[in-house]
């Protein structure tokens, strides 16, 4: 028996990105002292206080069938949120709360597309973005957004390629670049979908991860608020990774056919899990910076160590929680540099190929260890690829 092309070709040809990923994790876990610089996840994991109110959520019987598209008041919380941070009128029946963003990303996407539509999205890009795509049963297309331009999209790529197509998926503040688009960028991204009558999917899960210049919205800019689906994540925002939970914003007219989906897929998120998440949004915006606080020194740190060389460059540590790492000086693919590093320094990065063309010759480096080691790690990094220059010249 054969199972269905919609599934057996999630990955499309060649890898699905996490080769590298997987290899260093199982040196580790085999005992090799491996620095891992991998994965954007928090190296604390959620706050006590957290994990309390969803114990006490358990304990007092929030443990059945939970409301599909997210319980009233958690619905509310996030509206007002995205209220606050956007200055965009929301109200509770704008959201649907999903199974972290992955699941938004799918949910907008099969909102977005019917089967064998083109949905277009930027490259570099997040690993599962095409896979995304796919799933849905629609035509992932790639536009590339170059290192020479600081990978600020074009709009004139993304309109010549616009026609017919159904969907944009833009990432902002951006993984793996950590890039934050300009008001010019959207602005024209916004004057492409208008013209074109694209569903923009604006992926915003590092929004309270920007250290310099200011994160916007797509949706606040006119006449986007009708075509847009916004996708943010308590994964980044609150160190909840593991308890997959997330939203997807969009018009109201939207959000019952998006809950009929989720019915037909994961059937809700675990009532204690919401209470949690609505207990951690009360927290507000400074609890929110506390979580975000260490990328932000760690940024510092390397923005002090890579001016202390001319080897590496790197694209402009707007916000998240990565460093992309230039290393063509080396003559070497990110491939083949991460693959090397790792097995002459055991330090993982991520190939700037596991995210598309475009971050060819780069590394995204993970700014998920301690301060100290983070420093130390990214000083070895950068001695090696000096090695590996002089050996290429």
């Amino acid at each position: 028996m054969n199972i269905s092309h919609r599934i057996s070709e999630i990955i499309g040809t060649g890898s699905d990105g996490w080769d590298h990923f997987r290899r260093a994790r199982a040196m580790k876990n085999a005992g090799q002292p491996v620095v891992e610089l991998t994965i954007g996840e928090h190296d604390t994991r959620t706050d006590p206080v957290i994990l309390a109110a969803m114990y006490e959520a358990a304990k007092a019987g929030h443990t059945g069938y939970a409301s599909i598209p997210g319980i009233p008041a958690l619905r509310a919380a996030i509206a007002e949120r995205i209220t606050r941070e956007s200055g965009v009128p929301t109200g509770p029946d704008n959201v649907m709360v999903t199974a972290g963003g992955q699941s938004a990303l799918f949910a907008a996407h099969h909102a977005a597309c019917d089967e064998g539509d083109r949905a277009l999205f930027i490259d570099p890009y997040y690993a599962t973005y095409p896979g995304t795509i796919r799933a849905v049963g629609a035509v992932p297309v790639a536009i590339l957004a170059h290192a020479e331009d600081g990978f600020q999209p074009r709009a004139a790529d993304i309109a010549a390629v616009a026609a017919g197509a159904k969907s944009l998926m833009i990432n902002t503040p951006n993984n793996p670049t950590g890039v934050i688009y300009s008001r010019n960028t959207l602005e024209g991204i916004a004057k492409v979908c208008k013209d074109n009558n694209l569903w923009l999917i604006s992926d915003e899960v590092y929004d309270t991860q920007v250290w310099a210049g200011a994160h916007l919205s797509p949706r606040t800019l006119p006449g986007m608020a009708e075509r847009t689906f916004t996708i943010g994540s308590m994964s980044k925002s609150h160190a909840m990774t593991g308890c997959r939970i997330g939203w997807i914003c969009g018009p109201a007219d939207t959000i019952g056919p998006m809950t009929d989906l989720a019915t037909h897929t994961n059937y809700g998120i675990p009532g204690f899990i919401q209470d949690a998440a609505l207990f951690a949004l009360s927290l507000g915006p400074d609890f929110e910076r506390s979580i975000g606080a260490p990328f932000n020194r760690r940024r510092a740190i390397s923005l002090e160590i890579l001016a202390q060389q001319n080897v590496v460059r790197y694209a402009p540590l707007d916000g998240a929680m990565y460093t992309m790492l230039d290393i063509r000086a080396t003559a070497m693919t990110g491939e083949a540099f991460a693959a090397a590093l790792l097995d002459e320094e055991m330090i993982a990065v991520m190939p700037g190929e596991s995210f598309g063309q475009a971050a060819g010759g780069h590394i995204r480096v993970a700014m998920t260890v301690a301060d100290e080691q983070y420093a130390d790690a990214l000083r070895r990094l950068i001695d090696f690829a000096a090695r590996k220059a002089r050996t290429a010249d």
